[in-house]
């Protein structure tokens, strides 16, 4: 199955001529969910990969710059006579956030289930989780998520069930689904489980445990860089992180790729890679509208995938 994360916005709290607001999707199959919503976060989708039917929004704190495209994706998600639920998840106080909208909102042809979370409250979905965790920010209601894969059935090795007495065919799938075949159970010619994969999700946050843990062997994980180390203690007052520190989490918990976001406009953005990468070198800055895609570990490494290399074409709106 099919995983990506889409970036649609990767300024800090101010937009540029470039960047957007924070904004990402991540795709697994054909669901679709946003994490934070900056403002202007539905134009950007439309000017990319197109206003999808988003299955959940999910919320890291209530920081203006993280959520204020909210009213009015909700709004054309209505006026696209969306019918569907929509589930839109973040800490304590998101319900009070959302009445306080309602003015603006107005009436909307579809149901809005607002879940307030508390940290380590995963939410399922089909063949993963979406779990919160606290993280270390000028607010007690900031959460990172991370998004894990259930484990998966070990490697299927014919070989060996042909020379156990199964014959290729449906049978092979039985034993591969789980059953039995003519007394070969499915641990005699499957390999070990196999872990699902991981993308980990800090918000904004200075240096933190919590991620550290959260992101252990991660797949991707998507940190904020707000300052450069020359501006350390301005990223200490602030509760946000530099780029070598967002580097030092992720050599500490061994992920796969890092993904630097969340970028002042003090900085051009190949002094935030350069930074981090003398310290973890699979370090790579998104443009807006970059996607990395997530291939099984087997099947490959992380892929950073320009806008510009992209087979996709902006969908009209």
């Amino acid at each position: 199955m099919d995983l990506e994360v889409f970036f649609a916005g990767t300024a800090g709290s101010v937009p540029t001529g470039r960047r957007g607001m924070p904004a990402l999707m991540v795709r697994r199959g054909g669901e679709r969910m946003l994490f934070d919503c900056g403002e202007g976060t539905q134009r950007q989708l439309v000017a990319s990969v197109g206003l999808a039917d988003l299955h959940a929004v999910f919320l890291t704190h209530f920081h203006l710059d993280h959520w204020l495209g909210i009213p009015g994706l909700l709004k054309t998600f209505a006026l696209r006579d969306r019918d569907r639920p929509l589930a839109v998840h973040g800490p304590p106080g998101l319900r009070d956030l959302i009445g306080m909208l309602r003015p603006v909102i107005g009436r909307l042809p579809y149901d809005i289930r607002l879940v307030e979370l508390e940290p380590g409250e995963a939410v399922r979905g089909d063949g993963y989780a979406v779990a919160p965790f606290r993280v270390e920010h000028r607010t007690p209601r900031a959460f990172g998520y991370a998004i894990v894969e259930d484990e998966r059935p070990g490697e299927f090795h014919p070989a060996e069930a042909e020379r156990l007495g199964v014959r290729p065919g449906p049978d092979f799938g039985r034993l591969q689904r789980g059953e039995t075949v003519d007394g070969v159970a499915p641990g005699d010619v499957m390999g070990a489980p196999r872990a699902g994969r991981k993308v980990v999700i800090s918000g904004d946050t200075g240096p933190s445990d919590a991620v550290r843990v959260a992101a252990h062997r991660a797949d991707l994980l998507v940190h904020e860089a707000t300052f450069l180390e020359e501006e350390r203690q301005r990223a200490a007052e602030t509760a946000h992180s530099t780029a070598r520190q967002a580097a030092e989490v992720a050599a500490e918990a061994d992920v796969r790729m890092l993904a630097l976001v969340h970028l002042s406009i003090r900085y051009f953005a190949r002094d935030i890679r350069d930074e981090a990468r003398a310290t973890f070198a699979n370090a790579v800055v998104p443009r807006d509208f970059d996607a990395i895609e997530l291939p099984f570990p087997e099947r490959g490494e992380p892929r950073l995938i320009r806008w510009d290399e992209r087979d996709t074409e902006p969908v009209p709106s």
